[in-house]
């Protein structure tokens, strides 16, 4: 039976969020926790994919204790089942590092039931980096196939995948053999609304939940920020436009003082046709 894993992310609200004077860093407790939106897209993907072709679908998120959250609604949007590795020794963690912890949690629900494929968000919205999901295909030694935003065939007997990958001026079709690893576009589905019996479902739902010591043959070493090479310098924000000229009245006063501005600066429009 097709057996499909989403690899989930719950995020801060980047549209909400502000930043810290201070300190320059995200204060992520100005902005309400959310499903990162590319892997919404992942989630209703393989339920789509279990309707076509039948089988389960599982999420797996690495994440703090309320990141249960985002598991349910995953649960809403149809997924079976849900799993959370959660512990200190993951805090920290670059992409390097989430991509070994989450590859070993694949690894242990992968021995009660064999994944056929393994799909992902084409990033998080509070990395933006993209480089999770390939990661944790090279842990694994199976094909990632990034920018996927059709797919076209899963075949499990014959164990292939056909599949359409975003290009600047199209796409390529590509053939890839079972097990393999897709990060997806937001384009590839629209997310639906929840029907009322997954929202009942995802509200008594309990995921499984593992630490760090139930995972097989875990190096800490290669967790958290012992296992994160990656170094930020510095890091700070942008600063605030300065200057500019508000405009007062009704829209029509405004209009004409529009006008007056660009007349008045009309030598910055020489040579525009």
């Amino acid at each position: 039976m097709l057996h499909i894993v989403a690899c989930i992310k719950q995020v801060p609200d980047t549209k909400i969020i502000k930043m810290n004077p201070k300190t320059n860093t995200m204060d992520r407790a100005s902005a309400p926790a959310i499903l990162n939106p590319y892997d919404s897209h992942a989630v209703e993907e393989a339920v789509r994919l279990r309707s076509r072709y039948g089988g389960t679908v599982s999420v797996l998120t690495m994440g703090p204790p309320p990141a249960v959250k985002a598991i349910k609604k995953c649960i809403e949007i149809g997924a079976d089942e849900g799993y959370m590795i959660t512990d200190r020794a993951f805090a920290g963690a670059d992409t390097l590092a989430t991509s070994y912890a989450l590859t070993k949690a694949l690894q242990k629900i992968a021995e009660t039931r064999p994944i056929d494929l393994i799909i992902c968000g084409k990033m998080t919205i509070d990395g933006d980096t993209g480089q999770v999901g390939p990661g944790i295909a090279r842990r694994l030694d199976m094909p990632p196939l990034t920018s996927v935003n059709k797919v076209v065939e899963l075949n499990r007997e014959e164990g292939y995948a056909i599949v359409h990958r975003k290009l600047e001026d199209g796409y390529e079709v590509i053939r890839s053999t079972l097990p393999c690893l897709l990060s997806v576009e937001k384009e590839i589905n629209d997310v639906p609304y929840s029907t009322m019996t997954n929202m009942l479902r995802a509200a008594r739902y309990q995921p499984h939940i593992w630490s760090v010591n139930d995972l097989p043959d875990i190096d800490k070493t290669q967790l958290g920020l012992k296992g994160s090479p990656t170094i930020v310098s510095s890091v700070w924000a942008p600063e605030k436009p300065k200057g500019g000229t508000q405009l007062e009245g009704n829209p029509q006063e405004q209009v004409r003082q529009l006008i007056d501005i660009l007349l008045e600066r009309k030598e910055l429009f020489q040579g525009v046709t």
